[in-house]
């Protein structure tokens, strides 16, 4: 309970959501929400609409419970149990000043609910910290997007700052290298394997403000950018999703003692026929034990708290494709989950832009 007497500073913490049980009725409703939002699925509503609720949902959902049940912990899911663990270890951190509260985009507890609870604490301003640590519009814009939708139903609506992204911050690269130390010192490894959640090329393009991504693709008389247009980060890609993966890499490799020779950046979780960002993961990790590399380690660093994503696909389903294709020892870094470096990262960003007020009433009013 808030004890002070000022109107705190409400910290919405965003992450992507969760079904509400393994069972495959609520993951059937979770990817019916979740897929049938415009910013993930960019095609035509009547499509979307179709592609979700009669073919996606009623065929993927027994499968994916299958695998939630797998991931699931005795407490519910990873996603909330590390989440609200995050949580109490940031209010505590922060103090009474400040209201957190988390949310989930996606089923519960929901942006609604958690914006409910700041107007009940009377917060004089809101930030908004999406759990993505690189911008996507399908990710953090996404949240930005039905945070300002709620708002925009309010009377009185407070000063709110949204948290772009922290893909270079030193405390989440920090966080993250210290984890993998544990992993890279001591041992030999004979390549690294940084995956990111992949993205239909024709969202970075849409999101391509600049025309860089679309120079670089009208160069090479193709719809795809050139493999190299993000090796560097620039004015021009600095809100590039594939680019901002790449300078997490770099980032966390050069802290880390890692030869960019001797580490590959790739994407994981394609969905459909469309062309997804490359390099796909499982292309690379079928060909590294061709080139002599057969003890791999993989970090995840688009995940805050180990997923399915991550626990499933990375460390079990990758390591098993890595096997096949001749690979002896796959190793996967754990994600930050409750790590106290990472707490205080959130603690050090919400300070930060405590400073940096961003009104929006007049955007919302306008909208």
């Amino acid at each position: 309970m808030n004890t002070s007497t000022k109107e705190p500073i409400g910290v919405l913490l965003v992450n992507l959501g969760t079904p509400d049980s393994p069972n495959t009725g609520d993951v059937r409703s979770y990817l019916r929400q979740f897929l049938t939002d415009a910013r993930v699925i960019d095609i035509p509503a009547a499509a979307r609409y179709a592609l979700v609720n009669l073919i996606i949902a009623p065929f993927r959902a027994p499968k994916s419970a299958k695998v939630y049940k797998e991931v699931w912990l005795p407490e519910g899911s990873p996603i909330k149990v590390y989440g609200f663990e995050v949580e109490k270890m940031l209010q505590q951190a922060l103090g009474d000043e400040y209201k957190v509260v988390l949310a989930m985009r996606y089923k519960n507890p929901s942006v609604e609910a958690g914006l409910a609870q700041m107007r009940q604490a009377g917060i004089r301003r809101l930030i908004v910290l999406p759990l993505f640590p690189q911008y996507a519009s399908a990710t953090t814009g996404s949240v930005q997007q039905e945070v300002m939708r709620v708002l925009s139903s309010w009377q009185i609506i407070p000063e709110v700052t949204f948290i772009h992204s922290f893909f270079d911050h030193p405390g989440f690269i920090q966080a993250f290298t210290e984890i993998g130390k544990r992993y890279v010192d001591g041992h030999d490894y004979d390549h690294y394997i940084f995956s990111y959640h992949g993205l239909p090329e024709r969202q970075i393009r849409k999101g391509d403000d600049t025309g860089t991504c679309l120079q670089a693709a009208k160069a090479d008389k193709s719809l795809r950018a050139k493999p190299n247009c993000c090796a560097t980060l620039h004015t021009g890609n600095r809100s590039c999703y594939r680019a901002q993966c790449f300078a997490t890499t770099r980032l966390l490799a050069d802290a880390l003692g890692i030869a960019e020779e001797d580490y590959t950046v790739c994407f994981q979780s394609r969905l459909g026929n469309d062309v997804w960002i490359q390099p796909y993961t499982e292309d690379v990790l079928k060909e590294l034990p061709k080139q002599g590399k057969k003890r791999v380690l993989a970090f995840s660093p688009a995940f805050i708290a180990d997923c399915l994503e991550t626990t499933i696909e990375i460390g079990e389903e990758y390591k098993e494709m890595f096997e096949e294709a001749g690979g002896e020892h796959w190793v996967l870094v754990e994600s930050l989950n409750t790590d106290p470096l990472w707490v205080a990262t959130l603690e050090q960003m919400v300070r930060e832009y405590s400073t940096k007020p961003q009104t929006l009433v007049a955007n919302l009013m306008e909208g």
